[in-house]
């Protein structure tokens, strides 16, 4: 199928597919991943038992503005990984292998560093209009603009982040993810409960704390990378013209392009769904701002199997064997689902003890109760399109990706527009809330699905061409 080498996965030693090695991919991720969400749970926290509701309805806005600016830039990890990964799988030396490696991670730092420059120049006019889109007011519009000024003093240090995970995820190092990323969460509860607690900082110290764990975070990175590469750390900042040439910078920006299109279009859903929360005031608003946080754990959890999925689909397409890639979609997908039904089952034993601690407000209490059992299934809702999304991005498949938004999109805003205006007037517009969480992530699973099964051979052939 479009010259693509159908052989069995069992002639090519050099990729194991089996589940145990799946596994051993996927959990040093799970466990990396769950840092990032335990830190904004910390967040969350601290900031759920100041005295105010305001203060929580601001981190939530807050939260939701930065993942609008942020988070529609992780295109540099999904790039950096799928790169990373395709060079694996190619039939070339080590010393090469190194070198191309070396480039990709320094290509994806300077788009980082130009990006988060922009943004910081930016910031100011980003957050006032970004905060009256969501519908930010009086004084939840104060605390939401607190947290942004001084969380954006360190923009260009997360998107760097982004470049340094992608990279070790593609080459299937996880266990360094694990480690970068656990520094950083580490470092980043520390520092916040000592800035809140003890130099009674308030709002600045929640997101200072941030600010400080990624900068050091950045500089842990690099050093692991010399450890990869044995090379001497500041050899990253060596940039040559092959580095830059201009068509692989171009490749690198096109890729990106779509992905951008992606998540920023996923990105403006759960904008819309914060909106939503924002018109039925702050009680609303805070109760989805904890309640989000489980989908928030649960995608990281759920990403260690997606992770694993890019970095065996790009090695597969490295090697171009179509019968590799029909493996890994086959038997990634098998665990991610078990995953995500222990994950429900989890939640919906835990959910009352994880609102305890997240909140005192006894009104945010109790409508997050109400609301235990939509929020339990969220994991296994959602894992379908965390898993095949992974399979797309390990090949790199840019214009397939954006063009899966583009759907997701259209199938998304009418429906989530009309359960709005059906519930709301009976007084039930959480009901709108969160049929529309379910139908984003059904909605992604179904179009990714039938792309992957009508035309996975196609993908995998244009990864060569």
């Amino acid at each position: 199928m479009d010259n693509v080498n159908n052989s069995s996965h069992q002639t090519n030693p050099h990729l194991d597919l089996s589940y145990p090695r799946i596994i051993k991919l996927a959990v040093p991720v799970l466990l990396a991943n769950l840092a990032m969400p335990i830190q904004s749970a910390i967040d969350v926290a601290v900031v759920g038992h100041f005295e105010q509701a305001s203060s929580l309805a601001g981190l939530g806005l807050a939260t939701q503005l930065l993942a609008l600016i942020l988070v529609s830039l992780n295109f540099l990890q999904y790039s950096a990984s799928g790169l990373s990964a395709q060079a694996m799988g190619e039939a070339i030396s080590c010393q090469q292998k190194n070198k191309k490696l070396l480039q990709i991670l320094q290509r994806s730092l300077v788009l980082a560093l130009g990006l988060g420059t922009v943004i910081f120049i930016c910031q100011s006019p980003l957050i006032s209009f970004g905060l009256s889109l969501l519908g930010a007011v009086d004084a939840n519009k104060v605390a939401a603009s607190t947290y942004l000024h001084t969380r954006l003093l360190g923009v260009i240090f997360e998107l760097m982040n982004f470049a340094f995970l992608g990279w070790f995820a593609g080459q299937g190092k996880t266990k360094y993810m694990l480690y970068q990323q656990s520094a950083i969460a580490l470092l980043n509860i520390f520092i916040t409960l000592a800035l809140v607690y003890i130099f009674n900082m308030g709002m600045v110290g929640v997101a200072l704390g941030t600010v400080l764990a990624y900068t050091c975070g950045i500089i842990f990175g690099s050093l692991l990378v010399a450890r990869h590469l044995n090379i001497k750390w500041y050899s990253i900042l060596q940039l040559g013209t092959e580095t830059l040439q201009r068509q692989k910078m171009l490749r690198l920006f096109s890729l990106n392009k779509d992905i951008f299109i992606r998540t920023m279009v996923l990105t403006l859903s759960f904008t819309w769904i914060t909106r939503l929360s924002a018109l039925q005031g702050d009680v609303v608003l805070a109760t989805n701002a904890v309640l989000l946080q489980v989908l928030t754990i649960s995608a990281f959890a759920l990403d260690g199997v997606a992770v694993a999925a890019e970095s065996l689909s790009g090695q597969s397409a490295g090697k171009n064997q179509l019968s590799l890639l029909q493996t890994t979609i086959q038997r990634t997908g098998i665990v991610i689902f078990i995953l995500a039904a222990l994950l429900s089952i989890l939640w919906y034993i835990l959910i009352p003890l994880f609102l305890s601690v997240m909140t005192s407000l006894p009104s945010v209490h109790q409508l997050a109760t109400d609301y235990h059992l939509m929020a339990a299934l969220l994991p296994l809702v959602g894992a379908g399109a965390y898993w095949l999304d992974g399979v797309l991005f390990g090949l790199t498949a840019g214009a397939t990706i954006r063009r899966i938004a583009l759907g997701v999109a259209m199938l998304f805003f009418p429906v989530s527009w009309g359960l709005y205006h059906y519930y709301q007037p009976l007084g039930e517009a959480m009901w709108a809330i969160w049929l529309s969480i379910y139908w984003l992530l059904i909605a992604r699973f179904i179009l990714l699905s039938i792309v992957l099964w009508q035309k996975s051979g196609q993908l995998l052939h244009n990864v060569h061409h």
